[in-house]
């Protein structure tokens, strides 16, 4: 039985999603907090069988998690900016955890390149920006974009049945 049971929990690492678990993801990206019985509406399934597979896809890693996305702006971060940032010698474990303990970076990538990071940060001024990379100068070299439109919004990767 436990067998039984890890092979459908494995199912799903590094393995194809079928049309039903498509359609369910692309549901809860539409609107995380969609109810159980909503989706099993929409993709045919009786709500068990559909709590089933989401508990599966969680298990999984499939699905990370729900999220609230809010509006920087709305609670008084207007500026945002991307950071590219390249450590000096030595310095790149130090710069990876400064960036990690910095709030007004609200995400990070280690990329190829020039660069070893890109960071995105959510501001309330030029001038904190400028605090942050003075922040960051003694240890790497930044070459900062601030951000002036976003026409595409985070999004959820492209999903596919039998993709995997």
């Amino acid at each position: 039985m436990k067998e039984e049971k890890d092979v459908k929990r494995l199912r799903y690492r590094n393995g194809a999603l079928d049309a039903l678990d498509v359609k369910l993801l692309a549901a809860l990206a539409a609107d995380a907090r969609i109810a159980t019985a909503e989706l099993a509406r929409l993709v045919g399934l009786s709500p068990p069988s559909v709590a089933e597979r989401l508990r599966r896809l969680e298990e999984a890693g499939v699905i990370q998690g729900y999220a609230a996305r809010i509006d920087p702006a709305a609670v008084g971060l207007p500026l945002a900016a991307w950071l590219r940032i390249r450590p000096l010698p030595g310095e790149l474990k130090r710069v990876a955890a400064l960036v990690a303990g910095r709030p007004e970076i609200v995400s990070c990538d280690r990329i190829t390149g020039d660069d070893c990071f890109i960071a995105k940060a959510q501001l309330r001024s030029v001038a904190e920006l400028e605090t942050l990379i003075d922040a960051i100068i003694p240890y790497a070299t930044t070459n900062t974009a601030i951000i002036q439109s976003s026409p595409v919004e985070p999004r959820p990767p492209r999903l596919e049945a039998g993709a995997g």
